[in-house]
This record gives C-alpha cells, structure tokens and sequence, in this order.
C-alpha cells in the first residue's frame, strides 16, 4: 500500500527511538508533500513526492494533503465491563465524591456485581462494540485491564473475553492487564490483608497459568490498597513473569507513585494528587506518568501535574480511563484535545504523549506509536489544516481513515 499526497506526515522517529523525555516531548519531525509505502503490514519507506513511487497498487491512498500521523497507543482502559452506571452520574451531579458513592456500594464494586451477573458472551460483545468503536476512532494500541472481577472466576473470565477481543480484531495491539487488586473483592469485606494473601496466592498463579494477562497493576490509594500491600502485588506479579504497572496518587498522595518506582514499574497512572516528591522522584526515574484527563474531565478533578514533571525532565503519557465510573469515553481525540486545553500541553507534546510515550508505557516503542521504518502500519489520516486544528476543533470530524 502507497499512501500519497500526504500534507503533513509528523510523528517521525529514527529507530530505536521509544520515550520522549522533558522538553523532548514538544518536538514533532514532520514531512510535509509526502508519501508512505506499507509492505506486509509495516513501514517500509517515506519521504517526499518529488522521490514516490509508482502508483499501481489497488489499495493506494490518495491522502488528498491530509495529515497522516501514528495512531493512538491508549495505555490506560477498562474497556471490558456489564452495563453503564449513569445512576451514580445523577449523584455525581447532586455533588457526591467518588469516595463517598464508592463507600455505599457504588463505583468498582457495583461493576463487579453486573460483571459476575453478566454471561461471558453477553460481556464479550459488548466489549466488541467498545474495541471497534475506539479502533474507528484512532486507536491502535489498547490496554485492557481486569479489575470488575474481584473473585478468582470473575477476572479469568475477563481475561478469556480480553483474549477473544484479540482474535475477533487482530488489526489493533491488545494487551491486558491483571487488576484483581482493584478493591477488596466483596467476599472479603473487612479483611483486606486475606484478600491480598487471595490475590498473590490464589489469582496471580491462576490469572499466570491463563496466559493472557501481561502486567499486574493495583489500586493504591486510601480505602483500597496501601503502599506496602501494593508493593507485595507488584513483586509477586514480576515473579510470574507480569510487568508491574500502578494506579497511584488519585484522590490522595498515597505513596504509591515511590512504590512503583521502587517496583520498576512501567508506568504510575492518574497522578491528580501528586506533589513536589512525585515530580522529583519521575523525573529521576524511567517509570512513566500516565495522565489520565477524561477521569478529571468527568469528575471534576484536578488534572495529574503532567508539565511540571516535563520541566523537570521525566516522561509523560497520556491515555483515556475508559471505564463506566469515572471516565465512559474512549475517545482519544478528546484526550488529545483535554491534554492541550486542561493540562496546557502543546498540541505536538500531547500528541507525543498519546503516541509514542503511550506505546512505551506498554513496553511496546519497538512495534508502535510513531512513523519509523520497520514500525507496524497504525497510522491515522485526518482533513485538517494543521496539527493544531485537530485538537483545537475537538468535536469536529477531522479523522477520515486509519490504516491498521
């Protein structure tokens, strides 16, 4: 496949580029009257018309001087739930915190209810619908986490339908991760350490054996997990071959952004409550801050401090939160468009952050999140004049074909 009479084409890395770090993140290289050769499915070639090929082939695209950029590598979702939980949007509105609807029964243990209720057919198609919906809008790479379970049969069964979304869209990266330690499962009420003796003893070994799963996060976070029960997840995930990846410094600093770090975690995700030592510590380290715009959007939350840990020098990400809770869109177009407009990143950073930094936040920088040689073929073609404008024009139907 040749796409052709490319306006722009941006996103562009040498190889064995993956995170973009501090001030880093604001630099686009781009190509403007371009071309791109796809050959079994990856990068083969680009560069400028005056050097395109010949035209023959029958899947050509004329990309009529659109913007051709590296598709969305999404790095945070619960995409896989039953139901929707527009009861508890009423009492957000009436002005109940998520604390405070999560104390009643609310929240992840609501969503655990419908998910055990739900058949595993029932709960896989309408995760399809989710999948392909967000893979029409400019996803490519997508994190799947468990985690609406809570009991041993309930998060395998997520993960049976998280490897059945593979095969039924094996165009998108699909990786799943094993949250069983997203609130203390509901036979376990008032005894959160047994539940997390259940979690590594009993899930972990189980969720492993599957093999399907490839990290292991946790809720750290008051209320939920703490700090040194997080640590003991993450540890016995890393033994079972899982790469730690954390929930941290949501609704409070919870230690958990220096308990992923010391974990070796891929990434900490959420950050609205982190501080002056969360900052430091990610500016020292590889882990990645994750921001997670559409869950403050919806919440009315502050939004994770992602150009104050640039200014330092560490690497941010951005991703959607995808969950029926706290953030029912998948939409990455408005997280791009939330990055610039909430968290005053520049349209080139919050691309970076979406893309590229997204994909490394995966441990996936080899295969995706920019337009390398030798890459995989994600890419994403938009009508617009500018790179600006997409974001800028947030509701407006800019992106006119994904190439998978």
């Amino acid at each position: 496949m040749l796409i052709y009479n490319i306006g722009m084409l941006a996103g562009i890395l040498p190889e064995g580029v993956g995170r973009l770090r501090g001030a880093d993140i604001g630099r686009l290289e781009s190509l403007t009257d371009a071309w791109l050769l796809v050959r079994d499915g990856r990068i083969a070639d680009f560069g400028t018309m005056d050097t395109c090929p010949s035209r023959e082939g029958a899947d050509d695209i004329d990309a009529r001087r659109g913007i051709v950029l590296p598709a969305f590598c999404d790095c945070h979702t619960h995409l896989v739930y039953a139901g929707s939980r527009e009861g508890e949007f009423r009492d957000k509105i009436a002005g109940m915190s998520y604390a405070e609807i999560a104390a009643r029964g609310g929240g992840i243990l609501n969503s655990a209810r419908r998910l055990a209720e739900a058949t595993e057919d029932d709960l896989y198609e309408e995760s399809l619908r989710r999948l392909r919906q967000i893979c029409a809008s400019g996803t490519g790479v997508v994190e799947i986490k468990t985690g609406y379970g809570l009991t041993l049969d309930s998060e395998l069964k997520m993960l049976r339908v998280i490897a059945r979304l593979r095969e039924a869209v094996p165009q998108m990266a699909i990786r799943a991760t094993f949250l069983g330690a997203h609130a203390v499962g509901p036979d376990y009420t008032g005894r959160q350490e047994a539940y997390v003796d259940h979690v590594i003893d009993d899930m972990l070994p189980a969720v492993a054996a599957q093999g399907v799963a490839d990290y292991v996060d946790v809720f750290c976070e008051r209320g939920f997990f703490t700090a040194g029960q997080t640590s003991r997840i993450l540890q016995a995930g890393r033994s079972h071959g899982l790469l730690p990846r954390l929930h941290a410094d949501q609704l409070l600093r919870s230690g958990g952004t220096a308990t992923g770090i010391a974990a070796g975690a891929l990434s900490v995700d959420h950050l609205e409550a982190a501080g002056p030592d969360e900052i430091a510590l990610l500016a020292a380290s590889d882990t990645i801050g994750v921001g997670l715009p559409g869950a403050s959007f919806f919440l009315s939350d502050p939004y994770a401090p992602l150009n104050d840990i640039i200014a330092a020098g560490g690497t941010v990400a951005l991703a959607s939160d995808y969950n029926p809770g706290t953030s029912p869109s998948g939409s990455m177009l408005f997280v791009w468009a939330l990055g610039c407009i909430k968290m005053r990143l520049t349209p080139e950073a919050a691309l970076n952050a979406a893309t590229i930094n997204g994909a490394t936040a995966l441990g996936l920088q080899a295969d995706y999140g920019s337009v390398t040689r030798g890459k995989r073929a994600s890419l994403n073609i938009f009508d617009a004049p500018s790179l600006a404008f997409i974001p800028y024009a947030y509701t407006t139907p800019t992106l006119v074909a994904t190439v998978r």
